[in-house]
């Protein structure tokens, strides 16, 4: 980046910055001014030649933290990263894998990719990759997939291991654009009761939801539940047009305002496919952002019963400012406000990152994770549903229609530093690589493995000396507590591995995850589903 550069992208973000607050000409040609005037001075006379590129982030980083905490700023690398699972594809060999001692051992190939084309199947190891070894080395999981990524029509040579194969095999594969689902799991969890799971809100999320409810209805569904859990956002077009297959239309999906932003609201066409369905909402504290507009726009018009725990609270909206060099800063410019006039952004100190990262934390502490009455709600907050006059609050989340409390009965230290080890995958990568031909041939289907398989008491004492290898040191009264959990999560992980299903693991979990079973529950006693929305007083 050249002076001229440097000097033009200063002046920009100044710019920038100060029109979006809503700065008179003047002020920002002081502010500018004294912002080149600072690195004019830098550049000229400071004793080492400066990294100007370098100061020119800093400098951005550093305004941006004064602010909120959602305005930030990614180089291009970064930026990259940030939108690619948004965007729904990138361009790679198309597997699925885990990392077994140091080892790529694929899981899966992607149906038609790159990979499955030239042979590449379930069980192999990837040891070399353009003549680089990535077996063996420790090398992480980043370098690994940059190295396996590239773009389009480009090559890349593997060199991998197949059980029963002396020789390493040598595969040439042409990289291809490899699809990104934010639909994780989407099956009858019921005869008549549809479950979709939605991992996050990016360019394809809305087709795949549609695909998702069409294939269900078609076997039957008459009820569904939307599972969010863990569910960070994303692009708030996909929320939009989400929420507009359940509501009526001119009713109010979200609207937007800011100092410089002036009010925009998006309603409902009317044309939404499913107006009728019955649907119940599952969210937890870790829903954020276009997860809670979905959420608290169907709670707002009792269209859904919200079930869970009270979401993260990001009620901010973020502009993205792109430069030149592929980097980008993203500067908070409105609020979120729900139909009813909530807002749902939580407090926040501009400046004080800390405090505001720290909320998960005081939310434990406080006991509001695992009761509903440690809940705090301020009634200044309060307003209500738009058919019903149901009360909700704002000023920190959506608050969930029906609590949920943190399942924590399996929780110890002992199954705390198993699962953060990785011993659950790595010691179902070692089951499945040893039997995966006899589970296919006993269990043709997923749904006859759900029902017919479980692991031994011979299985579950590998799997504890796995973890004693890796000074996991056994504890026989805690291993009590959390073999119920343990063995189902072991279930499920092998279930993942061995089913092209991409809900495998959840068809397994869901039959003893306590927010789905609440949701089952309300959503199969339609007289209790009713009366919570308000509609039978």
């Amino acid at each position: 980046m050249n002076k001229t550069q440097i000097i033009r992208t200063i002046a920009v973000v100044a710019l920038a910055v100060l029109a979006a607050a809503g700065a008179t000409a003047q002020r920002i040609s002081k502010e500018a001014e004294k912002l080149l005037n600072a690195q004019y001075a830098i550049d000229a006379f400071y004793v080492d030649a400066p990294d100007n590129s370098a100061l020119v982030e800093h400098a951005i980083k550093a305004m941006l933290e004064k602010l909120d905490p959602h305005s930030a700023y990614t180089d291009a690398r970064e930026t990259r990263e940030l939108e690619e699972p948004l965007e729904g594809e990138f361009s790679g060999i198309g597997v699925q894998f885990n990392m077994k001692q140091d080892t790529l051992y694929v899981i899966q190939t992607i149906a038609g990719g790159p990979s499955e084309k030239v042979g590449i199947v379930a069980g192999d190891r990837i040891i070399t990759v353009n003549d680089t070894t990535i077996a063996g080395v420790k090398m992480r999981n980043t370098d690994i997939m940059k190295r396996l990524r590239g773009k389009k029509g480009t090559r890349v040579t593997v060199q991998v291991k197949r059980r029963g194969t002396p020789d390493l095999i040598t595969f040439r594969i042409t990289r291809d654009k490899i699809p990104l689902y934010s639909v994780d799991a989407a099956y009858m969890i019921e005869p008549t009761t549809g479950y979709i799971s939605i991992s996050s809100f990016g360019a394809k999320t809305y087709d795949e939801m549609m695909e998702a409810l069409a294939r269900l209805k078609a076997q039957g569904m008459q009820q569904v539940i939307i599972d969010l859990t863990n569910n960070g956002g994303g692009y708030l077009n996909a929320a939009i047009e989400m929420c507009n297959e359940f509501l009526d239309e001119g009713q109010m999906i979200v609207y937007t305002e800011g100092r410089a932003q002036p009010r925009n609201e998006a309603h409902a066409l009317g044309n939404g496919a499913y107006r009728d369905l019955p649907v119940v909402v599952i969210a937890n504290q870790y829903s954020a952002s276009a997860a809670e507009i979905f959420a608290g726009a169907l709670q707002d018009w009792d269209r859904a019963v919200v079930v869970g725990r009270r979401t993260f609270g990001k009620g901010l909206v973020q502009r993205p400012f792109r430069f030149e060099d592929g980097s980008m800063m993203r500067l908070t410019v409105a609020r979120y406000y729900m139909p009813g006039g909530r807002c749902i952004q939580k407090a926040y100190e501009p400046g004080d990152k800390k405090q505001y990262e720290h909320d998960m934390l005081d939310r434990e502490r406080s006991g509001e994770l695992f009761s509903a009455d440690s809940i705090h709600l301020v009634d200044s907050l309060r307003t209500y549903t738009l058919r019903n006059r149901r009360p909700v609050y704002g000023g920190g989340g959506i608050m969930p229609d029906v609590f949920v409390p943190l399942d924590t009965t399996h929780w110890n230290t002992y199954y705390r530093d198993l699962v953060a080890k990785g011993i659950p995958n790595q010691w179902a990568v070692t089951y499945v690589d040893r039997n995966r031909k006899s589970l296919q041939q006993r269990y043709a289907t997923l749904d006859e493995y759900d029902r017919g398989f479980t692991l031994s008491d011979d299985d579950l004492k590998e799997f504890v000396a796995m973890g004693e290898r890796d000074s996991v040191k056994f504890d026989q009264d805690k291993f009590n507590v959390s073999r119920p959990m343990l063995s189902r999560m072991l279930k499920g992980l092998i279930a993942r591995d061995v089913y092209t299903d991409r809900g495998a693991y959840s068809v397994i979990m869901n039959h003893y995850n306590p927010d789905v079973r609440r949701a089952l529950d309300i959503i199969n006693d339609r007289r209790q589903y009713r009366k919570i929305l308000g509609y039978d007083q």
